[in-house]
């Protein structure tokens, strides 16, 4: 094989090679008459490696390290190997394939399809935050259909717009914004007290991360509002 032919056969570039070479990861293979690099097939798996071991976040003189260790194996055991990561690989890439199948045909609970097909529409971001926080909430094991039945009026009332707008004009304000209390306070008043009896305790808002995944989305003073919100329903729930 040619430099080219070989640089294909494991995926990486002909530069790659070169520097390969030229740092002593891959050895000089022998040269024909016309003075072309001639690489065998060990050739190919010990750059099919290297490419496997970057991959995996190893640096070059760790990979070094790890090509040293194969030495003296037989070129059928390393292949064996070789095969078997792609075949986990494989099976990893099928896996995130149904997943994403499945949330493509509607990996959604009716009960939550329903919720959000009958909120008022609206372009408030921060409506289609709170829709995300929703599906996180199932994703947690805290949604039930009780829940979604508790919180359709609130979602279908023309209403909670407003509150979605007061949200939305303090994108640009700071942290300590004087019209922070009172919207928290709003939201927290608007969400009926079925919705708390409905989340199981030691899910959704308490489960570890949760909270800080949430307010990773919003602006300095919008965090506020919903960490003060988050505060007040995970004492309700808790109950």
């Amino acid at each position: 094989m040619r430099i080219g032919e070989i640089a294909a056969l494991a995926g990486v570039t002909t530069r790659a090679v070169r520097h390969y070479h030229h740092i002593g990861l891959l050895p000089e293979p022998a040269r024909l008459a016309n003075r072309y690099r001639a690489y065998t097939v060990r050739d190919a798996v010990r750059l099919a490696r290297v490419r496997r071991l970057t991959e995996l976040g190893l640096s070059l003189d760790e990979v070094r390290d790890v090509l040293a260790d194969d030495a003296g194996r037989e070129l059928a055991e390393i292949l064996a190997e070789l095969d078997a990561d792609l075949a986990r690989q494989q099976a990893e890439l099928a896996e995130r394939r149904r997943r994403l199948a499945e949330l493509s045909d509607g990996d959604v609970p009716p009960a939550l399809a329903g919720l959000l097909a009958g909120a008022s529409p609206t372009a408030s971001p921060s409506a289609a935050l709170d829709r995300d926080q929703l599906m996180l909430l199932d994703a947690t094991g805290a949604g039930s259909q009780e829940l979604y039945a508790a919180l359709a009026p609130l979602a279908a009332d023309p209403a909670v717009l407003a509150l979605y707008e007061r949200l939305d004009a303090l994108a640009d304000a700071a942290a300590d914004d004087p019209r922070i209390p009172a919207l928290a306070d709003a939201l927290v008043a608007a969400v009926p007290d079925e919705a708390f009896a409905a989340i199981p305790p030691a899910t959704g808002p308490d489960l570890p991360g949760f909270k800080e995944a949430l307010l990773a989305e919003y602006a300095p003073a919008q965090a506020e509002v919903v960490r003060r919100v988050m505060d007040a329903f995970a004492e309700r729930v808790r109950g």
